[in-house]
C-alpha cells in the first residue's frame, strides 16, 4: 500500500506531485513584515508591496494595484514608473473590455527583464547549479561530480561563473542553499559533510563574481520554495533528506533561525537509547546515521523484502521521535518531506505519522498532515530563488 492511500485517524499521508501549470504559485500571499514600518522606510516597504502583489497575482491595471495595496492612485503611479524605470515592472498593453471609456493599462512584473542563478549543493554525489526565472522556472540546468574537498570552493564559483554567464538576462543575483550551520552574513559555521568550519561563501562568490549572493542552509532555502511556489500553510517544518538531514521551520509565515542560526539542525538529535549507526559528526545515534540519503541506501542495498521495510520503518519511527516534541512545542500543523520518494515516500512516512500519534497529545495534534514535498528535486534551487527575490526586491 502506498502512503497516499493511507489515514491514520484523522492524521494523513499525502504523496508528492508535480504541478501541472507553469507558475504554480499557491494563493497569494501578504508581505512578511517583522516590524513597524518607520517613515523613513515606507517607500521601501511600498514598493516591495506592488511587487508582492503582481509577483502573485499577476498583470492588473494602475487603479486595480491601487485597490489591493491600498495605496493612493498617486502613489501607485510614481512606484509603478520608478519601477518600469529600473526595469523590474512591464506594461503589457491594454484590458479587454467592451464598456465606455479608455481601456486600462495593464502592468506586470518583468518576468523575463531578470534572472537568477540557484547553486543546490546539498547533493550527496552532484552540486547542481540552475539559472531560473522570477517565477522559478528554470531554463538552464548543469550538474558536477563533487570534487575532492581540496577543489570544492573553485567547483562552486566555476560553476556559478558559468551559469552567470548562460543568463542571457541581467542576473537579479544568486542564492546558494548548503547543507551545515549557516548565519545571517552567509558565514558556514560548520558543514560537517562539507569539511567546512567558519567559511564565508557568501563573501567568497560575492568577491568572484561580482553580484548580490545569498547563503542559507539547504532546508531553509528549501521550505521557502515551498510556502512561495507550492501548497505549505504559514506553519510548517520541512525536513531535508539528502547528504545529511535537515529542517527548516516557518512560523507565521516567518522563517526561524535561532538564536545562533541552528534552528532545524534535527540531524544530529540522538533518536534513541539503544546505540545505532556512527555518524559524521562522531555521535552514535543521530537521525541523520539513520535517516540520510547514503546511510539508508548503504543499509538497504542487499536487503529481502521484508528487511527493506523494516529498515524504512525504523529510519520513520526515528523520525517521528525527534519530530513529536517539535510538534508538541509549537503546535505545528504540517510536516514536508523533501527527499528521495523511493525512500521516504511508502512505509518509512507511514511510521513516521504512527509515532508522531503515539507521542503527541491526541487531542490537538492527530490532525498533522505529513506529505512529500510538492516542489521536487529541485526544491532548493527554487528556494534559492526565494531567497533572491526576497533579499533584492522584497516578494517572497
Amino acid at each position: 500500500m502506498s502512503a497516499s492511500d493511507v489515514h491514520r485517524g484523522s492524521s494523513t499521508i499525502e504523496s508528492s506531485h508535480t504541478p501541472t501549470n507553469g507558475r504554480s504559485f499557491g494563493p497569494g500571499r501578504a508581505l512578511r513584515q517583522g516590524a513597524k514600518v518607520l517613515p523613513e522606510h515606507a517607500r521601501g516597504h511600498n514598493r516591495s508591496l506592488v511587487l508582492q502583489t503582481l509577483f502573485h497575482q499577476g498583470a492588473m491595471s494602475r487603479a486595480d494595484l491601487s485597490r489591493e495595496t491600498g495605496l493612493t492612485r498617486v502613489t501607485i503611479s510614481d512606484l509603478v514608473a520608478e519601477l518600469i524605470a529600473d526595469g523590474f515592472v512591464a506594461e503589457k498593453g491594454v484590458r479587454e473590455s467592451t464598456g465606455p471609456g479608455k481601456p486600462a493599462i495593464l502592468v506586470d512584473l518583468d518576468r523575463d527583464g531578470h534572472r537568477i542563478v540557484g547553486l543546490d549543493l546539498s547533493g550527496s554525489d552532484t552540486i547542481i547549479g540552475a539559472v531560473l526565472t522570477l517565477d522559478g522556472d528554470i531554463v538552464v540546468r548543469r550538474e558536477i561530480a563533487v570534487p575532492a574537498a581540496d577543489a570544492l570552493v573553485e567547483a562552486v564559483v566555476g560553476l556559478a561563473r558559468d551559469l552567470v554567464a548562460d543568463s542571457h538576462a541581467p542576473v537579479l543575483g544568486i542564492g546558494v542553499g548548503t547543507p551545515g550551520v549557516v548565519d545571517d552574513r552567509g558565514v558556514i559555521l560548520t558543514a560537517p559533510n562539507l569539511g567546512w568550519a567558519g567559511f564565508d561563501l557568501e563573501g567568497e562568490l560575492r568577491r568572484d563574481l561580482g553580484l548580490p549572493v545569498l547563503v542559507a542552509n539547504d532546508a531553509n532555502a528549501a521550505v521557502l520554495a515551498e510556502y512561495t511556489f507550492g501548497a505549505a500553510t504559514d506553519d510548517v517544518l520541512l525536513v531535508k533528506v539528502g547528504r545529511g538531514v535537515g529542517s527548516g521551520l516557518l512560523a507565521g509565515g516567518q522563517p526561524l533561525r535561532g538564536a545562533r542560526f541552528a534552528a532545524g539542525e534535527i540531524g544530529h538529535v540522538t533518536v534513541g537509547t539503544d546505540g545505532g549507526p556512527l555518524c559524521v559528526c562522531g555521535k552514535v545515534g543521530c537521525l541523520e546515521a539513520w535517516l540520510s540519503a547514503p546511510s539508508l541506501t548503504a543499509r538497504l542495498g542487499g536487503a529481502s523484502d521484508e528487511e527493506h521495510e523494516r529498515i524504512l520503518r525504523d529510519a520513520g519511527e526515528r523520525l517521528g521521535i525527534a519530530l513529536a516534541p517539535v510538534v508538541g512545542a509549537l503546535d505545528l500543523p504540517e510536516i514536508v518531506l523533501s527527499g528521495p520518494t523511493e525512500l521516504l515516500d511508502g512505509p518509512l512516512i507511514e511510521q513516521t505519522v504512527e509515532t508522531l500519534r503515539s507521542r503527541t497529545l491526541a487531542q490537538f495534534h492527530d490532525g498533522v498532515r505529513v506529505r512529500m514535498t510538492t516542489q521536487g528535486q529541485d526544491i532548493v534551487l527554487r528556494g534559492a530563488a526565494v531567497m533572491v527575490l526576497s533579499g533584492q526586491l522584497g516578494v517572497s
